[in-house]
């Protein structure tokens, strides 16, 4: 901690030695592509071509260190919906429907009542979503893993018509970017949030709500619009998601006073975590964007920026 500001390096994360990391997984991934890869190395989703007509969508991720503190606060059936719901949403951002998931849990040792109720979980929100779970893993590593900890991932794989495909290359300039609402703060930044909560108690209503799934927004969004690009926030906030989606030229001006922030993250703002902090870490409310024209734009849509030519990423008016 600097001048008593907290940021996701003081807190033991390095969001600098991540992208670097990222040039060397790219040169690693791109050295296997075949004909079948669709697109770079980069995407919410890596997308395979099935045939001629068909795609495949997957995703791996991650609960992270919010286990730690569902885990404490008993809330490990919710790590299933976190888990079911992230890697859906990524695989949500190409256009594909969730088609199965497999998921991985690792500990030093396995307490059976904690992998039911994280499987169990996944599960509902598996059936919720009309997508299968077709096995996983479950390994006791007490060489890898200290006393008490635990981790759960999953990888889930969709698919999509190339005639659905999303892939951003048909935003213009003068898009619309809509916000649709994030729970909280959702499975990304909770290494930060652990060094603010220590040892002490918390709130686990207002820190540990589960990540919310958007298919049946998107779904929605879709039949009436033309959805030209898809953005899960998670890690990396607003500006280091929504640029991901933009072919070069291209990027947004967001309006941060078009919606106001849940109380988490003025809770966490409070505790010295300065704005940038806070944007480069947390979804701050948002928890996905859809880029339409701005002609598709309906009432009761939240309209929290557009897209600009000339803008490089994304910028906050």
């Amino acid at each position: 901690m600097t001048g008593g500001e907290t940021t996701y390096a003081s807190a033991g994360v390095s969001l600098a030695t991540a992208e670097a990391v990222v040039d060397r997984l790219r040169a690693a991934v791109e050295s296997t592509r075949t004909p079948a890869m669709v697109g770079g190395f980069g995407g919410f989703a890596g997308v395979f071509a099935l045939d001629e007509r068909r795609l495949l969508a997957a995703s791996t991720d991650g609960v992270g260190t919010k286990l730690i503190l569902q885990r404490r606060a008993g809330r490990l059936r919710e790590a299933g919906v976190d888990l079911a719901a992230h890697c859906m949403n990524d695989v949500l951002t190409t256009g594909a429907e969730p088609l199965f998931m497999l998921d991985y849990v690792a500990a030093n040792r396995i307490e059976l009542a904690d992998v039911a109720d994280m499987v169990e979980g996944l599960a509902a929100t598996c059936r919720a979503a009309g997508c299968v779970m077709l096995g996983g893993e479950t390994a006791e590593l007490p060489g890898i893993y200290r006393e008490q900890e635990l981790d759960f991932a999953g990888t889930c794989v969709g698919l999509v018509e190339r005639s659905r495909f999303i892939d951003g290359l048909r935003c213009a300039d003068g898009d619309a970017v809509v916000g649709l609402a994030s729970d909280g703060i959702h499975a990304n930044g909770f290494t930060l949030v652990r060094s603010i909560i220590g040892d002490g108690d918390f709130d686990a209503d207002l820190i540990l709500p589960p990540t919310r799934l958007y298919l049946d927004e998107v779904r929605a969004l879709r039949e009436r619009a033309d959805v030209r690009a898809l953005a899960h926030i998670t890690g990396g906030g607003i500006p280091g998601n929504l640029a991901r989606v933009f072919p070069a030229g291209l990027g947004a001006v967001i309006d941060p006073a078009a919606w106001e922030w849940p109380e988490v993250f003025r809770w966490i703002a409070s505790h010295g975590v300065p704005l940038e902090e806070l944007r480069r870490v947390f979804n701050l409310g948002i928890g996905y964007c859809a880029v339409i024209p701005a002609a598709d734009v309906r009432a009761g849509d939240l309209v929290i920026g557009r897209v600009q030519a000339g803008v490089e990423g994304v910028v906050f008016a």
